[in-house]
C-alpha cells in the first residue's frame, strides 16, 4: 500500500464535503511517514469556492510551523469536487506545483487519492486503519 489514511480522517473528509456542499471544502492532510492521521478542515478563500478550492494561507503557515515544532507533517491536502469525479481536474492539474504531496479528492461517497508528481497526478493505494496504532511507519 502506498498509504494509510486513519478512519478519523476519513470521516472528516466526508463531514467537511458534506456540510460544505454544494461549495468546494478544502483542507490539510497531516501525519507522518506514509500514515495520514488526520484532516484538518481549512476555510477555502477562494473567490469562487463553488468551482475551486485555496487553502487559507494562514492555515498553511500554521499546521508547517507545528511541524517544525514536532507537530504531524502537512503530508497533502483535500479538497471536494461536490459535481464531479474523485479525480483531478484540469483545474487541479493546471494548479499542481509537482511538489509529491498527497491530494485526496472527495466527490460523494467516493474519495480518490492521489500523488502530485512532476509528471502528473499518479493514484495511490490506501489501507484504512482505525487507528494511528494500528499501522506500522
Amino acid at each position: 500500500m502506498d498509504l494509510a489514511v486513519t478512519s478519523g480522517a476519513i470521516a472528516t473528509l466526508r463531514e467537511e464535503a458534506t456540510r460544505a456542499h454544494p461549495l468546494e471544502c478544502c483542507g490539510l492532510l497531516l501525519g507522518r511517514g506514509r500514515l495520514i492521521e488526520r484532516a484538518l478542515p481549512c476555510a477555502n478563500v477562494h473567490p469562487d469556492p463553488a468551482r475551486h478550492f485555496e487553502i487559507d494561507p494562514a492555515a498553511l503557515i500554521a499546521a508547517h510551523r507545528a511541524a517544525r515544532g514536532g507537530g504531524p507533517q502537512v503530508l497533502g491536502y483535500y479538497h471536494s469536487h461536490p459535481a464531479g469525479q474523485a479525480a483531478p481536474s484540469p483545474t487541479d492539474q493546471a494548479s499542481a506545483s509537482g511538489d509529491g504531496r498527497v491530494w485526496a479528492i472527495v466527490a460523494g461517497d467516493e474519495i480518490g487519492w492521489w500523488r502530485d508528481l512532476p509528471q502528473g497526478f499518479a493514484a495511490q493505494s490506501v489501507e484504512f486503519v482505525a487507528s494511528v496504532s494500528s499501522v506500522s511507519r
